[in-house]
């Protein structure tokens, strides 16, 4: 029982301390917001945190203001109740310190939202994705007479091994996909999403990028990012889709210039050589795990 709380102990000691290399994936009790991949997630963090000293201040006075009513003015301490029907300066207060504090939450909001919802004019990647039950179908626009499509399933773990996928800590369970988008960095990316015509709403989100959009069927809808890093980012849809809804991840891989290009010619032609191809010149080492013994 006791090695079982020191390990409990360790863990979360590990968690709180953890290193950037899971940074863009959720972790067990994780309680803040990934870490930021493109300017925009920068700016919603810096927003939560922002609006959290505003809320913390709040919360404590309105407990201890319920604390002091409950006690100064209970039934037994005033058996003649007040008849006062108001104060001026508290009417005051109560009036233009709200006011000042949405003015100071709403101004800010109103920046990111501007931020969030300007489209850039040239993007260097248009990328189209179509969300259906439960499965993701993407293509690269403007990439030839013919554009790139593929579909991105999860990855279940029977398929690991054959996908070379088998590393846990990079792949995780129930967010690994078999065909990852693969993005270069430092490229500005614009994104219609919608929904096959005949199916449900769904929704796109990243959160290290700062993205979240519904996926309607019957409309196009459109976001962007700029990823500022390298890395394989892990997303799901959004939208409680059917049965299935906590099956459909979303993987992005983000890599050099050169390499994306290397990629994207391998896949018109084969799209899983151009991906074990990519996976060698950015994994490095095939790492394997168990993936039984993760099983809980």
């Amino acid at each position: 029982m006791i090695k079982k709380a020191y390990a409990a102990l360790a863990a979360l000691v590990c968690l709180l301390f953890a290193s950037g290399s899971f940074a863009d994936q959720p972790l067990p009790w994780q309680a803040t917001l990934q870490p930021a991949a493109t300017p925009i997630m920068r700016e919603i963090r810096w927003f939560e945190q922002y609006t959290l000293w505003f809320i913390v201040p709040i919360t404590l006075f309105v407990l201890v203001l319920l604390v002091v009513v409950c006690f100064k003015f209970r039934a037994s301490a005033n058996p003649v109740p007040s008849k006062t029907s108001h104060n001026t300066l508290i009417e005051v207060i109560w009036t233009v310190g709200p006011v000042l504090v949405l003015l100071l939450l709403a101004v800010p909001s109103f920046n990111l939202l501007t931020a969030q919802l300007t489209l850039p004019e040239n993007p260097d990647v248009t990328l189209k994705a179509t969300a259906t039950q439960w499965q993701w179908n993407y293509e690269y626009s403007g990439t030839g007479e013919t554009p790139l499509t593929f579909d991105s399933y999860l990855l279940k773990d029977p398929d690991r091994a054959a996908a070379g996928k088998s590393d846990l800590a990079t792949y995780p369970r129930l967010l690994a996909v078999d065909n990852e988008v693969v993005l270069p960095v430092n490229k500005t990316v614009r994104v219609l999403v919608t929904a096959a015509p005949t199916d449900v709403i769904h929704a796109f989100a990243m959160p290290s990028f700062g993205i979240k959009i519904d996926a309607v069927p019957g409309r196009l809808n459109e976001t962007w990012f700029k990823t500022e890093r390298e890395g394989l980012f892990y997303g799901q849809c959004s939208e409680l889709c059917g049965k299935d809804h906590a099956y459909m991840p979303i993987a992005i891989r983000v890599v050099s210039e050169d390499k994306y290009q290397q990629w994207l010619t391998a896949a018109a032609s084969d799209l899983p050589g151009a991906y074990k191809a990519l996976m060698a010149a950015t994994d490095g080492p095939a790492k394997t795990v168990d993936v039984a013994d993760n099983v809980q």
